[in-house]
């Protein structure tokens, strides 16, 4: 049977510390791990016929760690956005970030913009990275720019309903499908919550340095499935 793939896929990349300590390594080389899986997944997922990946790479909440796993971090985005990235503008991927600019490191900025520049007019698919990222936030975040708005005459309050509020969000994105969230943990976490609102969520056990392609597969065949009822009539 063909496979259904979800438009908007999220995943939260939970467990890469708790992966580097089963194996006897530094916990920071387990972030490495899961910036280099994702690196790999996110191309395939988009081929594979998802239009929008999100992933949640740091939470606002993050911040909260040592001083040295933060720059540890912010060194991987570096490599990451002004290289590792480059495979999926190869790829005609456009990428984009959601989250709150400050306290973002100045070099952290400077290869954001740079591949969101180049990858701009790229038509495969979407890589959301969000980080420094929240959920409430962003909703905050929106509501404050939806103000100044109405308030400029731009808005008209009755043009308001529950899709309009997307154009405020930081990304203009659809819905969420599914969600993965590795590591077992059942919980949201603060992340994409209005985008979220009607997503199937799957919670595999495994650290997300070992979700490949084939464990991504086995959430799809999940997905496929479940019956989505959409706050309605089932849908089989």
């Amino acid at each position: 049977m063909e496979k259904n793939y979800p438009n908007h896929v999220a995943i939260i990349l939970d467990g890469n510390r708790r992966w580097a300590k089963e194996k006897g390594l530094p916990q920071l080389e387990g972030h490495k791990k899961g910036f280099d899986n994702i690196c790999d997944l996110a191309p395939y997922i988009i081929n594979q016929g998802v239009n929008v990946l999100s992933v949640y790479a740091l939470s606002t909440e993050n911040f909260k760690r040592t001083e040295e796993e933060i720059s540890y971090l912010m060194d991987i985005f570096v490599n990451m956005f002004s290289k590792e990235c480059n495979k999926l503008h190869d790829e005609n991927i456009k990428i984009v970030f959601s989250g709150r600019r400050e306290p973002l490191r100045k070099d952290v900025l400077k290869a954001m913009d740079e591949i969101t520049e180049k990858t701009k007019n790229n038509t495969k698919g979407i890589f959301n990275v969000c980080i420094n990222y929240g959920g409430r936030q962003e909703i905050a975040d929106g509501a404050k720019r939806l103000a100044i708005d109405v308030k400029e005459g731009k808005v008209n309050p009755e043009d308001i309903d529950d899709t309009f509020f997307y154009k405020y969000m930081y990304q203009e994105l659809p819905p969420i499908d599914l969600l993965i969230r590795t590591s077992g943990e059942e919980r949201l976490s603060n992340y994409m919550l209005y985008e979220m609102s009607y997503a199937e969520m799957y919670f595999p056990k495994l650290y997300f340095p070992d979700f490949n392609r084939e464990e991504f597969e086995k959430a799809i065949d999940i997905f496929n499935n479940r019956d989505r009822r959409m706050g309605g009539n089932s849908k089989k």
